[in-house]
């Protein structure tokens, strides 16, 4: 197997498009490296002020690396990814931006910039007495959907895209419906640690070196991205016992939450083999519902997640 390389100086994209030519050819198991800037586009550094948000060229937002093309996908296959692990850098921010997040306009009138310290290992402080558990992933992980053209990073689509999901940490398997061939994968936006919503509209924003692994499942038609975590992963905030996850991307959260339990049994079905009356019933008794994105304006994203542990011997 190969592995590639995917620099800072390579071309980045902020639009899902599938006519954008791949920067990186790929076969199946190959490893691809991408080094990435933070969401704003370097254009907030350590030493920047508040102020600095409110002149954000939003023209500059969302680089991503990519795409990259994976030998062997086609449209009704997934293509897996596995998220090796990360490299961070020895700093990251935080923000609040006026009439941006969950919050309507007019609780939070001004811009707030936050500054974190990442080289202490497995945390990092927000103000004294508050300690942020360092849990790397990127917030843009998604292929384009068939037809894509000149479609702006946010908000998420069925392909993923801006998926904020902060579970996808090292470890875990993200799989993503193919659209076109060759998948076009592209990622970016990293953050060194998000909770589930990211409701004031960031997290710890920052540069990232992130190590993946690509592949193909034949023939896995999926209608969103769903996750693999195995069991024995240890996080600062959870020890992981493995677990599978759904998602619904929609632009009503009702609406999300029916498609990733609907998913889900589709899910248990074919891999456990359960008829889909006990997959529901599986899905209310052992199934767990979180909002993973809820501030990207209209597409909501709500999965489903269901632990391993319920199918032991």
């Amino acid at each position: 197997m190969a592995e590639h390389q995917i620099g800072l100086d390579a071309p980045t994209h902020r639009r899902w498009d599938v006519t954008v030519p791949p920067v990186v050819h790929a076969a199946p198991g190959d490893v691809v490296v991408c080094e990435t800037v933070d969401f704003a586009g370097g254009q907030i550094t350590r030493d920047s002020a508040a102020a600095d948000l409110l002149a954000l060229d939003f023209d500059l937002i969302y680089p991503l690396a990519g795409p990259i093309h994976v030998a062997g996908a086609e449209p009704g296959d997934a293509l897996a990814v596995e998220i090796l692990g990360f490299d961070l850098p020895d700093w990251g921010w935080a923000c609040i931006i006026p009439g941006f997040g969950l919050l309507p306009p007019g609780e939070f009138t001004e811009p707030v910039l936050r500054i974190f310290d990442l080289a202490d290992g497995d945390a990092t402080e927000l103000c004294p007495g508050v300690r942020i558990p360092i849990e790397p992933f990127c917030g843009t992980m998604g292929v384009p959907g068939a037809g894509m053209r000149d479609v702006p990073i946010p908000p998420p689509h069925a392909g993923g895209g801006n998926v904020d999901l902060r579970h996808l940490t090292a470890g875990t398997t993200l799989y993503l419906p193919v659209g076109v061939e060759g998948g076009l994968l592209s990622i970016g936006d990293a953050h060194a640690a998000q909770g589930d919503g990211e409701v004031a509209i960031s997290g710890i924003e920052c540069a990232m070196t992130t190590r993946i692994r690509v592949d193909v499942v034949k023939g896995l038609a999926i209608p969103a991205p769903q996750l693999r975590r195995p069991a024995g992963s240890l996080t600062p905030r959870v020890d992981h016992g493995g677990w599978y996850a759904t998602t619904g991307v929609e632009p009503d959260l009702m609406a999300a939450a029916q498609a990733a339990v609907r998913a889900m049994i589709d899910h248990l079905v074919r891999e456990q083999g359960l008829t889909r009356e006990d997959a529901y019933i599986l899905c209310s008794l052992a199934g767990d519902l979180k909002i993973t994105e809820v501030v990207d304006d209209p597409m909501w994203i709500v999965g489903c997640f269901l632990p391993d542990a319920v199918f032991g011997a």
